[in-house]
């Protein structure tokens, strides 16, 4: 319980901050991700989930107290460019994908570790994969519902013909999805196994 409510305070921390969710012209790029996933690892995929629900109800205040461009696809208070009012679609783009961020990693990880091997060495690069798992989750989803939902309204938001819409969309994965799995794969490894030798849990 102490390090659940350890996680979800650092994950409340960091949304107050420009660290946690970063303006940028077309998305709110974030690392919100990693302790996301690095509590799911340690503490479990039930945990995990709970605070990608966090993580997800901060992506909500945060749009809809500061919005930006897309915030339509983010808070249901926020309605889309041609429309009087928010779409519910916004509550499943900014809770299900995070929600399933640390189940998937931990997931990624667990049958790694158990198929496998759980060396040290091997340990990190399972926290690597695992760690780009969750981050490509996030990114894949999140820009994957925009597409299909809010195809009309991405467009009009981003002054681009609809025909655009999926290259524009590819390229926001890759300019903030690929930069923000190599965070994760970078910062899980270097926080998990400490903490999980300190907590005895290396065989988790």
């Amino acid at each position: 319980m102490v390090l659940l409510s350890m996680f979800t305070a650092i994950i409340l921390l960091m949304s107050a901050t420009p660290i946690g969710l970063i303006d940028l012209p077309l998305i709110k790029a974030t690392i919100l991700h990693v302790p996301v996933i690095i509590g799911a690892i340690l503490l479990g995929p039930k945990k995990g989930a709970f605070l990608g629900a966090v993580f997800g109800l901060t992506s909500i205040v945060k749009n809809t107290m500061v919005p930006g461009v897309l915030s339509f696809a983010f808070s249901p208070l926020i309605a889309a460019p041609g429309t009087q009012h928010g779409s519910p679609w916004a509550l499943f783009i900014s809770l299900v994908p995070r929600m399933l961020i640390g189940p998937a990693a931990w997931a990624v990880y667990t049958l790694l570790n158990k198929f496998l091997g759980r060396k040290t060495g091997r340990r990190a690069l399972w926290l690597v994969i695992a760690a780009v798992v969750g981050a490509m989750v996030n990114t894949g989803l999140v820009m994957g519902t925009i597409a299909i939902v809010f195809r009309q309204a991405y467009a009009a938001a981003n002054s681009i013909p609809v025909e655009a819409v999926l290259a524009t969309i590819l390229g926001v994965v890759a300019g903030n999805g690929i930069p923000e799995a190599i965070c994760a794969a970078v910062i899980v490894p270097l926080v998990t196994l400490p903490l999980q030798k300190a907590l005895k849990l290396e065989n988790a």
